[in-house]
């Protein structure tokens, strides 16, 4: 592989990086209210997707799947600083955390990197559920910012790809069609305000 395909992996995660500064920013400012459910589950996910993909052989490409862990980590450390950056948790919210660490403890009974990446995906994007909402009633909560660079970090993976199996496709693809929905979600009101 090419080390360009490397810089171009490592611009993307940096781009990522930014994007969750904004959010952080914005969070402690409180500004932005992260459903705290979401962001910690955000960051189990992907990082188990990262490991299993990688005791799978996929190198460069696994970055931006260890970014959209370890980004969404940081935000749900911050959002405990900043006492205005607080957002209600109600009982739906609590119940796609649960089915999201459910997909994940049948992942880990199973021990496959296949299996690992599809519970991975699948606890994610019931942990994605309460912010989607979220983002589409109160887009002013939000900050698209992470979600578009997401987009593009993950995009980075395609070029690194040696193996092209499940492994390395699998989250890499997810991640952009996830940060898609939520850019949409944020951006309804004006996407959609003729319709």
């Amino acid at each position: 592989m090419s080390q360009y395909v490397q810089y171009l992996v490592i611009i993307g995660a940096l781009a990522q990086l930014i994007g969750i500064a904004s959010y952080i920013k914005e969070t402690l400012q409180g500004k932005t209210k992260p459903n705290k459910v979401t962001w910690l589950l955000w960051s189990v996910a992907p990082l188990i997707a990262a490991i299993a993909a990688f005791t799978d052989g996929v190198r460069w490409a696994i970055l931006p799947t260890f970014m959209a862990g370890f980004g969404p980590l940081l935000v749900f450390i911050c959002s405990f600083i900043s006492k205005n950056a607080y957002w209600k948790l109600e009982k739906f919210d609590y119940l796609c955390g649960i089915f999201s660490i459910l997909a994940l403890i049948l992942w880990a009974i199973t021990k496959q990197p296949i299996i690992a990446i599809i519970f991975s995906i699948a606890s994610d994007g019931l942990a994605a559920v309460p912010t989607l909402i979220k983002a589409w009633k109160y887009p002013d909560t939000e900050n698209a910012a992470p979600y578009i660079t997401g987009i593009f970090s993950a995009l980075t993976s395609f070029a690194a790809i040696t193996m092209w199996n499940f492994s390395s496709l699998a989250f890499p693809i997810y991640l952009v069609l996830l940060n898609t929905c939520i850019i949409i979600s944020i951006y309804n009101k004006k996407l959609f305000k003729n319709i």
